[in-house]
């Protein structure tokens, strides 16, 4: 997707980062990368059935075969090399017996009667493991049950080739950009080295990859940009076993305008789609450009524009009641050529008293430096991390601004890391602990902190680290939730892989106790190491979560160059990047999205519930999102835009202790934004 967030940090705090690193914690060192998880409901199935009536399984259910001799499960394994791997095959059953199986590749019986001996419940999983040899690339895995019983309900086989190689290589260097017109501009950069080979460069933008070349290839140019644009390009390197590099040095640039005079066509078919007493829905029919981009919308009411926006349609808000209003929509291509005033449309606002859940602007609250994190203490006021200056703020309702201090050993990865999440404990009166999500010289980790009469603590305890950093895809979010447990959110770090494996830290939702360990009803404990910490996986970059009134989570996604994600967050769920992007892709096992949104209009960050609606904070999109939960809360109302181009890239949302939202705009992130808005900022918004 379009770039979501980007961070520039300086190192902070070295002797209180060298004490904090000298205290042991539950996770401090990130474990290699383990094996690729394939699902048994996802794979091909002879006399069995995919069921779900036993707790404990991954993904979407599990195989229960059928109690004859013969039935299978057939996995199609991918292995980067040809060589000895080992599979692990997850499984549960209550019946006295053993229920051995053979296990072919392709075909050839490789291992006679594996035993899978009784796990004594239906909910205690276990596994089997056993050693192979595979081919370079799709291998045909095959469990068949040898007696009459059958076979086991079986959950998952995890492949592990051996010998795995876990280093990535160094970051490309030295990237130049050159021959820059207003839709091309040509990369050179330095070979990135690895201990096997490095096998493709991505040239990226935002963390999303505008063009791919292979490993030899040390320059390329960029055909696919837009007249008249900011960018931000760095580099990655990838190798064979898909270990991604840090990014390479940025370049920024802006290219030139085109000589292009024509302006786009008129919007079409100006139209309502519903009105409250303080808010009016438009939409329109989309225009055209000679470029083929248009670039974004202008809505007018009367002489006076009060919504930019690249969709075709938006929610203008802050109107009053029983009150009749004229707007209109003008186009713009990258050149800045205007179209005419679509026809005019009149809505006249609906009685007091007849509003949902549409909130309007009460007033601007403070001005911060890329304010990202924020929870409330007891007395009402507010602690607010700000991202690139590594400080944490105490912010009253009033807007007094107090800086308390920095988080020690805080970094920046140039992109999207820092001083990102930050959550006030549940027994604050007692512990007086905040804990923050931040980058560190070599991970990205949860750190606990003491503020207590007016004073920060100058260290810092690591509660969890090794979780990977990049300069894009670091998730960050954390919020304590309604079982009084601690939530993460981790992005990928640049590497898909990791989102699909269980030991990985990355591309997660990830569950904590309080102290930093991991509670032992997570759908992975069992399974030891990192999956220990993991809820959800199958994440690409996570950003907000909130609790809604049945005490379900609900999750905000980046996506990569298609479809942005809203989720309904299930314990163990698999949400399938890198395969599935939203609901593109290989999708077929995964969880499905409840809503998505185009990556160039959502960029959804921080979310918040009140009352059961949704209000989703989007960076790239520039507005708010809201939609109501349904009754049944399986779904939401189709979500609305407001404040579109208003304050720029909104990051966080929040509800507050007197009955409002509060909203932060970080729009001067370096990532995009439109620049004549105001930026770095705390709004507050209210219900009327």
């Amino acid at each position: 997707m379009a770039p979501p967030s980007r961070w520039r940090l300086a190192l902070a705090g070295g002797l209180a980062a060298a004490v904090a690193l000298a205290v042991a914690v539950p996770n401090a060192t990130a474990a290699p990368k383990a094996g690729t998880v394939y699902e048994a409901e996802s794979a091909t199935i002879s006399q069995g059935t995919v069921a779900t009536n036993h707790t404990g399984y991954t993904g979407t259910g599990f195989v229960d075969y059928t109690n004859v001799t013969g039935s299978y499960v057939e996995f199609t394994v991918n292995s980067p090399t040809a060589g000895s791997a080992r599979l692990d095959f997850r499984y549960a059953f209550d019946a006295p017996d053993n229920r051995p199986m053979d296990v072919t590749v392709n075909g050839t019986k490789a291992v006679s009667n594996l035993s899978f001996p009784t796990t004594g419940s239906w909910t205690t999983w276990q596994t089997a493991t056993t050693t192979v040899n595979l081919t370079a690339g799709s291998n045909k895995v095959r469990a068949t049950a040898t007696t009459a019983n059958g076979g086991p309900n079986l959950d998952n086989l995890t492949v592990t080739p051996n010998n795995v190689d876990t280093t990535p290589p160094t970051p490309p260097t030295n990237l130049v950009v050159s021959d820059i017109t207003p839709t091309t501009a040509h990369f050179t950069w330095g070979a990135a080295t690895d201990d096997t080979s490095v096998v493709r460069y991505e040239i990226n933008r935002g963390g999303n990859v505008l063009k791919t070349v292979d490993g030899k290839t040390l320059s390329a140019t960029v055909d696919t940009l837009t007249p008249n644009t900011a960018y931000d390009i760095s580099v990655g390197a990838f190798d064979a076993a898909g270990n991604a590099s840090q990014q390479s040095n940025v370049v920024t640039f802006t290219t030139p305008p085109s000589n292009d005079k024509t302006p786009p066509t008129v919007p079409g078919n100006l139209r309502s789609t519903g009105v409250t007493a303080d808010s009016a829905a438009l939409a329109w029919d989309a225009s055209t450009d000679n470029g083929g981009v248009i670039a974004g919308y202008d809505v007018y009411q009367g002489a006076t524009k009060v919504a930019t926006t690249n969709s075709t349609s938006t929610t203008v808000t802050d109107l009053s009641p029983s009150t009749k209003y004229t707007f209109t929509v003008t186009a713009r291509d990258p050149d800045g050529n205007t179209s005419a005033a679509s026809n005019a449309v009149s809505v006249t606002t609906a009685a007091p008293g007849g509003k949902g859940g549409i909130p309007v602007f009460d007033k601007t609250v403070a001005k911060l430096d890329l304010p990202w994190g924020i929870d409330w203490l007891p007395d009402g006021s507010a602690l607010v991390a700000e991202r690139d200056r590594f400080e944490i703020d105490r912010v009253t309702l009033d807007g007094k601004v107090t800086v308390l201090g920095k988080v020690p050993g805080a970094v920046t990865t140039n992109g999207e890391g820092g001083v990102l999440g930050l959550a006030v404990s549940p027994n604050y009166n007692t512990d007086h602990y905040i804990y923050i999500d931040h980058t560190a010289a070599n991970d990205n980790r949860i750190v606990r902190m003491t503020y207590q009469d007016g004073k920060l603590s100058t260290t810092s305890t690591p509660i969890l680290t090794g979780i990977e950093k990049n300069r894009y895809h670091n998730g960050g979010r954390l919020r304590f939730g309604p079982d009084g447990k601690l939530y993460a959110t981790a992005g990928d770090a640049k590497d898909g892989a990791n989102a699909q494996d269980k030991n990985s830290l990355n591309g997660k939702v990830l569950r904590l106790n309080a102290d930093g360990s991991a509670p032992t009803d997570n759908p992975f404990y069992s399974s030891g190491g990192n999956a220990r910490y993991v809820y959800s996986m199958g994440h690409r970059n996570p950003q907000g979560i909130a609790w809604d009134s049945k005490g379900q989570l609900w999750e905000t996604e980046f996506g990569e160059n298609s479809q942005d994600e809203l989720n309904l967050i299930k314990k163990g769920g698999n949400y399938g990047w890198p395969s599935c992007e939203g609901t593109q892709g290989n999708c077929a096992g995964y969880i499905a999205p409840k809503q998505t949104w185009p990556t160039a209009q959502g960029g959804p960050s921080g979310i918040e519930i009140v009352n059961d609606w949704i209000y989703v904070a989007a960076v790239t999109g520039e507005r708010m999102y809201v939609a109501q939960i349904n009754s049944a809360g399986t779904g939401t109302s189709t979500p609305q835009s407001i404040f579109a181009g208003k304050w720029g890239r909104l990051r966080t949302v929040v509800k507050t202790p007197d009955g409002g939202l509060w909203v932060t705009s970080t729009n001067n992130d370096k990532n995009g934004g439109t620049p004549d808005v105001l930026d770095n900022v705390i709004v507050r918004l209210k219900f009327p």
